[in-house]
């Protein structure tokens, strides 16, 4: 082998080291996929269901339905964390979460990877 493809695949293989410890540093845990889920489903509940619900409604339960979304986060933390299974792969991490309230309500699943400190929701269907 030439000296020049010997350095290049050595710098390959750096390069490669280098990018799997800042991947295994950076995969996030259990307790930051709740928080982005959290976030993430309460923004959807106040974006999407809060403006297709009807005044009636809100006046006869006599709240803001975003209000009534923001003092239910302690319970949809509860229900996201233990309908969560986290898989560990060292580098990256997946996560599959079956969120079902009640009857009354679809269930949905999700299916999100974690790198990087960051999430990617790659599946999203209602049950």
């Amino acid at each position: 082998m030439k000296p020049l493809t010997i350095m290049a695949y050595l710098g390959a293989l750096g390069l490669a080291a280098v990018l799997g410890v800042a991947m295994a540093k950076t995969n996030p845990n259990q307790v930051e996929y709740e928080n982005y889920a959290v976030q993430k489903l309460t923004g959807y509940l106040k974006s999407d269901v809060c403006n297709k619900t009807s005044k009636l409604i809100e006046k006869l339960i006599n709240t803001k339905c975003d209000k009534l979304v923001d003092s239910a986060n302690p319970q949809i933390r509860e229900v996201l964390s233990a309908t969560t299974e986290r898989q560990d792969f060292v580098l990256f991490s997946i996560y599959r979460t079956e969120f079902k309230l009640s009857t009354w309500i679809p269930a949905y699943r999700f299916e999100t990877v974690g790198a990087f400190n960051n999430f990617y929701t790659y599946n999203a269907e209602e049950q």
